[in-house]
């Protein structure tokens, strides 16, 4: 993709080099032109010269350069001539320019007649040296205009850029822009080219903005509005089975549903709580270390039940951030590690810096995910299941993409990576502080 800068300064330096192109070939043409003419005079004049010196008997010893011949003649004699002359006429006696070839080079001739004196003066000057002279001349005042286009496209590179200024501010600001802010850009003294732009921007933002915000409300009126009823249905549903068998699959399996829709609606809650005005206004240090021993106490009884081992290997690792955020964060991996590790499995916490970076790592014995889903399981919904299917590992495909909200709002970065037992997979969230 082209940018203005470059298309602007190559067309102008096109336009500029094209312009003083043409111009030399036009003054280069026109000042030979008028050069020849010059020396044609100079030439007359010369003959002019000689023929009042030849009144005086001196025409022969008229100094002269070899680039240069004459001869005078008076009734067909030849009464005076230069020491480079030929013995024949130099030209025809006819009053006038000409050429002629003599001596291996190519002369400019003239003709002239003076009456008062009846002689004929036949004055020829070398055309190749005429040329010379006439190119130096020219090209003198040619080159300064050539040498001056490289200081013309620095200039031009320099205005342009100085002038396309704004464009560059415009650009950095909403390059620099954090996902969470939206608030209108300002473009202060800018150009007034830039306003329409910057208008249109600053609407887009604010038709964005209130899109977000509806979301917002309307996700958590609805998780609001869909509690009580849940949480009335699952003390029903308990007094249900106090009164019906256990073993009842019709129970069960509408147990199962209220538990999962339970499940969604805390992570929908969670989700509008994790929003950038929540978190961010709420930064502190915290340990991670101590963070994390207190989510694996609180989750202790889901790893008994699948008898499953959990290990915290690491030391106390400090962060700038939210501790609500983070505890969600840390909640999110360690339930999504318990869940696809089958019973009797290992999950493993590490945490630590990784040159002077804190980083938080989960890894597991589960059935891991294929490097072409790394991606796809922070978006919202989705659910990678390898070998088994969503009915049989609760979920709603919310966790992880609340774990990348959090991780984004703090700065940091999450991938996946195989884990270091023989499967499963591990999550590395790395902070930049």
């Amino acid at each position: 993709m082209t940018s203005i800068r470059t298309f602007l300064i190559l067309s102008v330096v096109a336009v500029l080099v094209l312009f003083n192109f043409i111009a030399a070939i036009q003054g280069y043409s026109s000042g030979m032109e008028k050069a020849g003419l010059l020396f044609d005079e100079k030439m007359l004049n010369t003959a002019k010269l000689i023929a009042n010196l030849h009144v005086e008997g001196n025409a022969s010893n008229i100094e002269h350069t070899s680039t240069i011949a004459f001869q005078l003649w008076k009734n067909s004699k030849l009464i005076a001539a230069s020491s480079n002359a030929p013995k024949n006429p130099l030209t025809d006696f006819q009053p006038g320019y000409d050429y002629t070839n003599f001596d291996g080079y190519r002369w400019r001739s003239l003709g002239y007649y003076d009456r008062k004196r009846d002689v004929w003066i036949l004055l020829t000057e070398r055309d190749d040296t005429r040329f010379l002279l006439a190119e130096n001349v020219i090209l003198e005042s040619v080159y300064p205009i050539l040498l001056g286009i490289p200081i013309i496209c620095l200039a031009i590179w320099l205005i342009i850029g100085y002038g396309l200024r704004p464009l560059s501010q415009l650009a950095n600001e909403l390059r620099n822009k954090k996902t969470s802010d939206l608030t209108p850009i300002t473009t202060g003294d800018s150009a007034k080219e830039l306003e329409q732009v910057s208008s249109s921007i600053n609407s887009l933002l604010e038709r964005l903005n209130q899109t977000l915000e509806r979301e917002k409300l309307f996700t958590a009126d609805a998780a609001h509005e869909l509690r009580t009823p849940i949480s009335a249905l699952k003390i029903q549903l308990h007094n249900i089975k106090q009164e019906m068998p256990s073993n009842s699959d019709a129970l069960k399996q509408l147990n199962d549903g209220v538990n999962r829709m339970h499940h969604i609606i805390e992570q929908l809650l969670l989700l509008y709580r994790t929003t950038p005005e929540e978190l961010v206004r709420d930064f502190s240090k915290i340990d991670l270390y101590t963070l994390a021993q207190n989510n694996i106490a609180e989750q202790y009884s889901l790893f008994e039940e699948k008898q499953q081992n959990i290990e915290l290997d690491g030391v106390a690792t400090e962060v700038n951030g939210n501790i609500f955020g983070l505890t969600a964060l840390l909640q999110n991996l360690i339930n999504n590690a318990s869940k696809y590790t089958p019973i009797g499995g290992h999950i493993k916490i590490t945490l630590g810096k990784n040159k002077d970076k804190p980083f938080l790592r989960v890894e597991d014995t589960g059935s891991g995910i294929p490097a072409e889903a790394h991606n796809r399981v922070f978006e919202r919904f989705y659910r990678h299941n390898n070998q088994q299917t969503a009915s049989e590992i609760p979920g709603c495909g919310l966790g992880l993409t609340i774990v990348k909200h959090i991780v984004e709002l703090h700065n940091a970065s999450i991938k996946i990576e195989p884990s270091g037992f023989a499967s499963g997979c591990a999550f590395i969230v790395e902070f930049n502080q």
